[in-house]
């Protein structure tokens, strides 16, 4: 059986889980009072971060799972998007309007290979 890896755990969640060298785990914006484009380019600097930290880069996304509070968002999104993922290596995406918490705009669950 493989160890579960837990990093940031609390009593509602862990921020990340590593199982079988794949990371999981969600990011949302620190600052609700930015508009969607502010946001979305929050959590995709929060995403390196966390990169960084399990020791993966955005070569190695498998999957990305975007919630938007409005799906007219899209454009601002796909903007944002396509300048930060890898020519060649996108990982799999799917976006979904959903009701999200007061003035979050954005949510995304990520899943990754950690490679070091």
């Amino acid at each position: 059986m493989s160890k579960i890896q837990r990093i940031g755990t609390s009593a509602r969640w862990s921020d990340v889980v590593i199982h079988n060298e794949v990371a999981k785990w969600v990011e949302v914006a620190g600052d609700f009072s930015l508009d969607i484009r502010g946001q979305v380019g929050q959590v995709l600097e929060q995403i390196d971060q966390t990169l960084i930290q399990i020791g993966s880069s955005r070569n190695h996304l498998l999957q990305i799972l975007i919630f938007l509070s409005d799906l007219n968002a899209i454009a601002e999104l796909n903007e944002q998007w396509d300048r930060w993922v890898p020519q060649g290596a996108a990982p799999i995406r799917a976006c979904v309007q959903a009701g999200l918490g007061k003035g979050c705009l954005v949510e995304m669950v990520i899943e990754a290979v950690v490679v070091s």
